[in-house]
């Protein structure tokens, strides 16, 4: 194929992807190098033609809008035979899917996945990591599967030097839908626009190793030789396809702005300090476990808090902030825009990344929990039987030095009242969160006390800590009663010692 043939229309790029190809995608919500158009033309020739049909889809992070985006565009009976995603909550549709067994439906770690494509690029017999172990993703639980008609093993339990270790197995990948900034005349792909690299190069490396086709969509077309070396990210010698989108955009609601590509830096003031309120109340409490010059991960949701505390408090020189999807420093968006960074100080590969978490690069995470348990045990994954899937919080929760996961005590309808030092609670919520026993586990205790992590737990109205003996309970909200708000209200007996009140700042306007 001459270089120039490589340039062609959406419709066409789409129309290389055969029946019952492995297809790979790249995001991190939010838009978030996510290649828009073409999932959009993929959908509706499929809705079209009924082709292509019977697709394993490959996802590391999540993608789409909760709506019509992402993995949205291929949650079709018939388009998609299995799913293999990190991160399944940005498309409710596929997430009913794989409740009703409607798809073969399986999550492995977002890092795993990343450093997968890796693997399979180099044809080398799968990943072979720690990450995973004792958890869902272990074959003596679930391997990874989250329903019934998820049959097939994608990874096995082995040991080497004595030590246990889990094969992620290696699969060809037939093509995959990447974005990039720009292309050359030849077809070399330049992310200079886009707020984080992610596993493109990867993906690309594994799908042109396995004979597939690597399509990728750009905003420009640019003249040959007017991207230096260095901006290349993913060289002609790669690329099979290339869909020109004038209209392409950073991200959903994001035209184009250089400070969250790195392409420019602009001065980034602290935000308002937040208002006091109970995911306030948390993140203020888990903010003390923080010290300086550390490394630190926060996750999505609740942990988004204390990242916008720590910018408020013109703190984030004081730490080194990392995403998971290859990012370092400036000041981390939050919500549906998790995964950016305004003014950030370096971009990486997202495996490399997640390299340096595996192998005891953070200091401090916050992350989220579903529920957990009187083992420790996290569930982050499978909330009322559906499929969440942990993106990188499996690789992020196992490495980590310190773990801090933040959360709600309880859940749907909870009326509680921080203020004035204390917390008082009008009305409990209908879900306990803190149970006898975990419905997944995505963080195992007992890996955690073999290793010699320190976990704690954060909730508005109670800290609990992980030690060799069990679960213990060393922190009480002001205005709460141990009995009846607390005790009464979970599932396990956490042994309590030395009882200290929670910091009554953290209360307080």
């Amino acid at each position: 194929m001459t270089a120039a043939a490589k340039f062609m229309t959406a419709e066409a790029s789409v129309a290389l992807i055969p029946d019952g190809a492995t297809v790979g995608l790249i995001g991190g919500g939010g838009g978030l190098c996510e290649a828009t158009l073409l999932h959009e033309r993929c959908e509706a020739r499929f809705l079209e033609t009924g082709h292509p049909r019977d697709l394993t889809v490959v996802h590391a992070l999540g993608i789409g809008d909760r709506d019509q985006t992402g993995m949205n565009r291929f949650a079709h009976d018939g388009m998609v035979r299995r799913v293999i995603g990190g991160h399944w909550v940005w498309s409710p549709r596929m997430q009913q899917m794989a409740a009703a067994n409607r798809i073969e439906a399986y999550v492995l770690p977002g890092g795993v996945a990343m450093q997968l494509m890796r693997e399979i690029a180099a044809g080398r017999p799968g990943l072979f990591t720690h990450v995973g172990l004792g958890t869902f993703c272990d074959p003596r639980r679930e391997g990874g599967r989250m329903n019934k008609a998820a049959t097939e093993p994608l990874v096995e339990l082995t040991e080497i030097d004595g030590r246990e270790y889990l094969r992620y197995l290696p699969f060809p990948v037939h093509a995959c839908l990447l974005k990039g900034s720009a292309a050359d005349e030849d077809g070399n792909i330049s992310l200079d626009e886009e707020p984080a690299n992610l596993d493109s190069a990867a993906m690309a490396m594994a799908v042109r190793n396995s004979g597939g086709v690597v399509i990728v969509q750009v905003r420009a077309r640019v003249p040959a030789g007017s991207l230096g070396a260095r901006q290349v990210r993913i060289p002609a010698a790669m690329v099979d396809a290339v869909v020109v989108d004038p209209d392409q955009r950073q991200g959903y609601g994001i035209i184009h702005d250089p400070t969250i590509s790195g392409q420019a830096h602009h001065a980034d003031p602290p935000p308002p300090m937040p208002d006091l309120s109970v995911r306030q109340v948390i993140a203020r409490r888990a903010r003390q476990e923080l010290r300086q010059g550390a490394v630190v991960n926060y996750g999505f949701g609740i942990p988004d808090e204390i990242a916008s505390l720590v910018a408020a408090r013109g703190e984030r020189g004081l730490y080194h902030q990392t995403i998971e999807h290859g990012t370092y420093g400036g000041t981390l968006l939050t919500g549906m825009r998790f995964g950016y960074a305004r003014n950030p100080t370096c971009m990486i590969d997202g495996p490399s990344q997640f390299d340096f978490y595996s192998g005891g690069g953070l200091d401090i995470a916050f992350l989220g929990f579903g529920e957990f348990d009187g083992q420790g045990d996290v569930n982050a994954s499978k909330l009322g039987g559906l499929p969440v899937g942990p993106g990188g919080f499996i690789d992020i929760a196992q490495n980590a030095r310190k773990v801090v996961f933040c959360g709600t005590f309880d859940a749907r309808g909870a009326q509680l009242e921080p203020g004035r030092g204390a917390l008082r609670i009008g009305r409990h919520g209908a879900v306990r969160k803190l149970v006898d026993r975990v419905a997944q586990v995505t963080f195992s205790g007992e890996q955690a006390i073999r290793r010699g992590q320190e976990a704690i737990y954060v909730t508005e109205r109670a800290v609990f800590v992980l030690r060799p003996d069990g679960m213990h309970l060393t922190e009480i909200a002001p205005g709460i009663d141990l009995q009846a708000d607390i005790l009464d209200r979970i599932g396990f007996a956490p042994k309590i010692g030395t009882l200290a009140r929670m910091d009554a700042g953290c209360f307080s306007t």
